[in-house]
């Protein structure tokens, strides 16, 4: 029995009834709407009469406990996200829901793959409780890869035996995205007794540029999404052979104008929606899924298109099957917009409340976990010597806006036996810092890139195992940004050969904040300036660095065992 099964009982659904029918008042009424429909696009003038967290009428005068006077906005169905990791957010479930909500976003499916790669199940539970009490309808679907490989240190480690005691949480939709895409094909016993047990419910995919027979390979496990898309070929290719494509718009990942071709009328009921990873200074600057439909719009697609991928198309994928229109029967998940085509939210219904301040202050939240997660001893200078090497080294190429990396091959200066950093070619030096079991794991290597003339940048968050990642034109400056992110038990740091020039605490796991949004997005930009200041060149510095050490996204990225060549699935440096 589902969620809302269990508490729309008899007396629930008399009560709609009969208000539906205009036999009772309704418990609330949004008066004077515009109804736009996800079905065909049309504008209807009606009132939209509600009882519990219920749409009960439409095309008809209801009169209700509260009313609501829309002054003739459209009113269109609640955003889905269909994919994000909440942790990525710098904030907890609860600083989430209050920074995003407002935005139109009435559901999220989160998987926090994050959480639970550095505190396995109490991560997952901690979610699980805290989606309880959200205003948004917060969903979870459970880590399928923890860790995403055996080519890192994480904190912890789930089989089939963890997740199934969870798997029929209210909240739980399915498996979450498969990033273990060599696994599948290589038929892994503990692989495909993840798949096995979730076969005939949802799981969600992640295939990076999979393509041909070993796509269909994939596919035949019964997954059924994909949001790492990155070309409209590559999208189309998954269309064409029955997965939803999930266009991704987030602080790094943007594939948005790259994708956006594929939103056409014959195809956008499954197309939906996702952020992945965004943070509050973003949703601030530019939005949330809003500043994704508002975008497709002005590229020319069209307004039925975008709004059905973000909310119909969105439910149907993941099984939503009371959600994603205003109808009578259907949840009361709406957007009142100022602006239609610009997509302006003016207010929000979630579940049949109105979106209000005081709402927030009356949710039960649950305590913080993981405050004394990194674990690592502080670091030398000495601990980033790499060895020089014959001919060319291997070194991580960034690529502004994208998660996926080059395998750039430079020729670096050595000194006594010991490749050195050459600012003239951007060859930074990059390291990843073991933080969960103490096992004196560092990986070093070199990337291109960040653009950094000085200093360094360090971060707790490094997907997916997140050990401590730092960038920096410095070893004396990376260590002093190391050992400041372990004094923090989790951060953000920039640091120079003198000392910290900014930072922000991240306790939570190591990964979120435990303030307000408003400040997280403060100290953002405080950072962003910092890094800016000592010659970086991209504009989400912190979430690019998060995605080096990443070894399920192609080309080349880095762990704490060292350099790792993803297309051949193997380490090309191992730390000693």
């Amino acid at each position: 029995m589902s969620e809302g099964q269990a508490r729309h009982g008899a007396e629930f659904l008399a009560k709609a009834i009969a208000a539906g029918a205009g036999e009772v008042p309704c418990d609330l009424v949004i008066k004077n709407a515009r109804v736009f429909s996800v079905l065909d696009g049309s504008m209807l003038e009606t009132h939209i009469g509600i009882v519990g967290d219920r749409i009960v009428g439409t095309q008809g005068a209801y009169e209700g406990d509260r009313e609501i006077d829309a002054e003739g906005r459209v009113v269109v169905p609640g955003f889905i996200d269909t994919h994000l990791h909440v942790e990525s957010s710098l904030v907890t479930p609860f600083e989430f829901d209050r920074c995003v909500l407002p935005h139109g976003v009435t559901t999220a499916i989160c998987d926090p793959h994050e959480i639970a790669n550095v505190l396995g199940t109490e991560g997952i539970r901690y979610f699980l409780e805290s989606s309880l009490e959200t205003v948004m309808d917060l969903r979870v679907n459970l880590s399928s890869c923890v860790p995403a490989t055996a080519f890192e240190t994480a904190g912890a480690c789930l089989e089939i035996e963890d997740l199934l005691p969870l798997r029929d949480h209210p909240k739980v939709i399915g498996l979450a995205e498969f990033m273990n895409f060599p696994g599948v094909l290589a038929r892994d016993p503990k692989v495909l007794a993840k798949l096995e047990a979730f076969q005939g419910g949802h799981i969600d995919g992640h295939a990076p540029l999979l393509g041909g027979m070993a796509l269909n390979g994939y596919l035949a496990a019964g997954i059924r999404t994909d949001h790492e898309a990155t070309t409209a070929e590559e999208a189309l290719e998954k269309l064409s052979k029955g997965m939803t494509i999930l266009i991704r718009e987030g602080s790094v990942s943007k594939d948005l104008d790259a994708l956006a071709s594929i939103l056409q009328p014959d195809v956008s009921a499954f197309v939906a929606l996702c952020t992945d990873d965004r943070n509050p200074l973003d949703i601030a600057e530019e939005g949330h899924l809003d500043s994704m439909i508002r975008r497709l719009i002005a590229k020319g697609i069209r307004p039925l298109d975008a709004y059905r991928a973000a909310s119909w198309s969105a439910a149907t994928a993941f099984g939503l099957k009371d959600r994603g229109m205003i109808a009578p029967g259907w949840r009361a998940d709406l957007v009142l917009l100022d602006d239609f085509e610009d997509c302006r939210v003016g207010s929000v219904v979630s579940g049949g409340r109105p979106v209000e301040a005081g709402q927030f202050d009356r949710r039960k939240i649950v305590a913080p976990v993981g405050l004394d997660s990194v674990k690592a001893t502080p670091v030398t200078a000495e601990a980033f010597s790499v060895q020089a090497k014959a001919g060319e080294a291997d070194v991580i190429g960034v690529v502004p806006g994208r998660i996926i990396t080059e395998h750039l091959k430079m020729t670096l200066p050595a000194a006594d036996g010991l490749a050195q950093i050459d600012l003239a070619q951007d060859a930074l030096k990059v390291a990843v810092v073991e933080r969960h079991k103490q096992t004196g794991n560092i990986g070093c290597g070199f990337v291109s890139g960040f653009g950094l003339q000085e200093g360094a940048i360090a971060s707790s968050v490094g997907h997916d195992s997140h050990n401590i990642c730092v960038v920096g034109a410095s070893e004396a400056a990376m260590a002093k940004a190391v050992n400041r992110v372990i004094e923090l038990k989790g951060g953000f740091v920039v640091a120079d050969d003198e000392g910290i020039k900014a930072e922000m605490a991240l306790p939570l796991a190591g990964l979120m904040s435990l303030e307000p949004f408003e400040t997280v997005k403060t100290q953002l930009e405080t950072l962003r300036v910092a890094a800016k200041d000592l010659g970086c060149v991209l504009p989400e510095p912190f979430l690019q660095v998060a995605f080096l050490p990443l070894p399920v996204i192609p080309h080349l990225k880095i762990t704490d065992f060292g350099l790792f060549d993803v297309n051949a699935f193997k380490l090309i440096d191992r730390a000693s």
